[in-house]
């Protein structure tokens, strides 16, 4: 394997109706071979019905150091958090 080829970040879906978890890195030299190492990384034991690679480079990411600015305009909205409701003790997940 050649490290020059570019970082590829691999999410994997483990069953239908559930969302993509990073599950870690492969190098490739394009898509096609970034899904197949993916594949052949992650899903060997049939741990997933889905992948996405995407490349590294192409991920934008917050500042932590910004933070605050970020995430704090949501703190004013308490509306939105789920704390009002009452969740009946039979429903296991919403």
């Amino acid at each position: 394997m050649n490290n020059d080829w570019p970082l590829w970040e691999v999410f994997v879906r483990a069953k239908h109706g559930l969302s993509h978890k990073h599950a870690g890195s492969v190098h490739a030299a394009d898509a096609r071979m970034a899904l197949e190492s993916a594949r052949d990384t992650y899903t060997r034991r049939m741990e997933g019905v889905s992948l996405w690679v995407v490349p590294s480079a192409q991920i934008v990411a917050s500042d932590p150091g910004e933070a605050a600015a970020l995430f704090e305009p949501a703190a004013d909205k308490v509306y939105r958090h789920p704390t009002f409701y009452v969740i009946p003790e039979h429903v296991k997940n919403i």
